[in-house]
């Protein structure tokens, strides 16, 4: 496996880009989405996620490729988009038609769950903006041949939202890969987003059509099952998911498959409970593998978000130089971190990371 090339900053206007949804969350707090009768407001997108938390935490220079309806809720999206610090120049607005018959903003309903009852999600996001995307309405010639990006970011959530979005990821990773920017994608599997473009047939074609633009791959077990057809005989599913084994034996196969990956990486997760995790993670670079510190019966506050602030604290260290070993701690302690708080992205600093990385306790800072 190769070692990532990245372009240099002075040269790019965006050290991370970001291509894919971002939504509205509604989150009811302590109670459930069926009872609830207040919710707090949060923005949130497995792709935007990353930059944001790219820029937030680790101080890059982020921005976001996504479209959003030009209406009160969009405008509200936008606002919480701008408290993110993630530049919306490649924003497209598009007019609303008045009801959302036509084009609308996505909501995303989420209960973070406690103790035996699990998180749970409900997803309303049918004619957004961004799933209505298509081949040629993004000038990627101008984002990297002229303006310049070292990292871009995507995945398979964007892939899934409708039968158009992944011909506007192929544009995007064919054009990155010509102007010599790095490309990181996050398998992300959700069989409900696959349901009526295919299923998961579909989402190994799309997923396998991407795979050899890819310099950085994430994904969990069963997103390189689901997404890359990968199957290892004699792997046992029954395995404890923090068993490193599984995956292990995955990653190799992907690799063998896809010898353009410089990186794969997944998260380790076995939840005891929706509050008491068990959490690491694996870095496989350079023919070898380096596990993160596993942090056993983490408290969990609010989940969602975590395997995206893994990535982007993961893309800080591989954009920085640190060693792989630090490049995988860094991402399971930002992961990590965020779960401690709510909504879907960072509010942690880069010393919060690395004073936990370093062994930090829970003692009150003074």
């Amino acid at each position: 496996m190769a070692t990532l090339d990245l372009k240099p900053a002075v040269s790019c206007r965006y050290d991370i880009l970001s291509l894919g949804e971002v939504m509205i969350r509604l989150d009811p707090g302590d109670d459930r989405i069926h009872t609830t009768r207040h919710f707090k407001v949060w923005e949130g997108g497995g792709e935007y996620n990353v930059a944001r938390g790219l820029h937030r935490c680790f101080g890059k220079r982020a921005a976001a490729v996504t479209a959003i309806a030009d209406n009160p809720v969009g405008r509200l999206l936008e606002d919480l988009m701008l408290q993110g610090g993630v530049n919306l120049e490649y924003v497209k607005w598009v007019p609303f038609d008045g009801i959302g018959r036509q084009v609308r903003v996505g909501l995303n309903f989420t209960e973070r769950g406690f103790g035996i009852r699990a998180a749970k999600g409900c997803s309303d996001r049918g004619h957004t903006a961004a799933s209505q995307l298509k081949k040629g309405d993004i000038d990627w010639e101008d984002i990297f041949g002229r303006a310049g990006v070292q990292w871009f970011h995507t995945g398979g959530i964007f892939a899934a939202l409708s039968e158009t979005t992944a011909d506007v990821i192929i544009e995007a990773v064919t054009t990155a890969k010509k102007y010599g920017t790095i490309v990181s994608y996050d398998l992300n599997y959700r069989a409900s987003l696959w349901k009526s473009i295919g299923g998961q047939k579909k989402a190994q074609e799309i997923n396998r059509k991407l795979a050899p633009y890819i310099d950085v791959m994430m994904g969990n077990e069963e997103d390189f099952t689901a997404c890359l057809g990968l199957e290892v005989p004699g792997i046992d599913k029954h395995l404890s998911k923090l068993d490193p084994s599984n995956f292990k034996k995955m990653i190799l196969e992907a690799v063998k498959q896809f010898p353009n990956f410089k990186a794969v990486a997944t998260t380790l997760r076995n939840a005891k409970t929706a509050s008491i995790n068990d959490w690491g993670a694996i870095l496989y670079t350079g023919g070898k593998f380096y596990e993160a510190t596993l942090r056993e019966n983490l408290e969990i506050y609010d989940r969602v978000g975590g395997g995206d602030s893994f990535a982007s604290g993961l893309i800080y260290g591989l954009m920085e130089g640190k060693t792989p070993q630090q490049a995988v701690e860094y991402g399971a302690a930002h992961g990590a971190l965020a779960m401690t708080t709510p909504g879907d992205t960072t509010t942690v600093s880069l010393s919060d990371v690395e004073k936990i990385m370093a062994g930090g306790t829970a003692r009150v800072d003074r």
